[in-house]
């Protein structure tokens, strides 16, 4: 419930692939993620934070501390503001920055980047983030199509980590752009829990 007040993006950008991740699956996505003690206490990064969803969720559920990146100012700003509207800015830190620039690390990354399905220039989007996962976090939460999960597994493989869990998600895409034909249309999207191959768990 409190993330469904999150507002969106004001004027989504389609080359993007802007969708904001529903707060249902946010909620479930994140609960599990703390269960198994990856958010309290945690330096949590999200990449491709959007208007700040799974940042702020991070934060309700005690991480330690949250940066978010998006390389769309106006979503930072959202999120920034969500943010600050919940007593969160203490913790929660916003960046507009090309995630390739991004130099930090964390001890979980949460990402849902754009999945390549709209435009060919795009294919590749998701990789950038595969590779940058790996790099900034030993523990790694990032939404993928379905479709892809086979091929998924293998690039996060080659990058030196491997998936210990999945979950899967029928995730709602409403009519937001003008080739789009329905008012909702459910893509099926799998979450994968991945970890470094050189990363003791506790």
């Amino acid at each position: 419930m409190a993330l469904e007040s999150i507002e969106s993006f004001k004027e989504p950008n389609v080359d993007m692939e802007q969708y904001q991740t529903p707060a249902e699956i946010a909620a479930d996505l994140l609960w599990n993620a703390h269960s198994l003690g990856d958010i309290e206490g945690m330096k949590v990064a999200d990449l491709a934070c959007g208007t700040g969803i799974l940042s702020i969720g991070s934060a309700l559920l005690n991480a330690a501390e949250v940066v978010g990146v998006d390389i769309d100012p106006s979503a930072v700003d959202i999120a920034r503001k969500e943010a600050a509207q919940r007593g969160l800015d203490d913790r929660c830190r916003f960046i507009s920055q090309d995630i390739r620039l991004f130099n930090e690390k964390a001890d979980t990354v949460l990402q849902n980047p754009p999945f390549g399905a709209q435009k060919a220039h795009r294919k590749e989007a998701d990789r950038i983030f595969i590779s940058k996962s790996v790099e900034v976090a030993p523990v790694v939460y990032s939404f993928h199509l379905k479709e892809t999960e086979d091929f998924v597994k293998q690039y996060f493989e080659s990058e030196g980590a491997h998936v210990s869990q999945s979950y899967y998600y029928h995730f709602p895409i409403p009519h937001m752009y003008d080739f789009h034909q329905k008012e909702v249309v459910e893509v099926e999207v799998v979450v994968l829990r991945v970890i470094k191959d050189n990363y003791m768990e506790s």
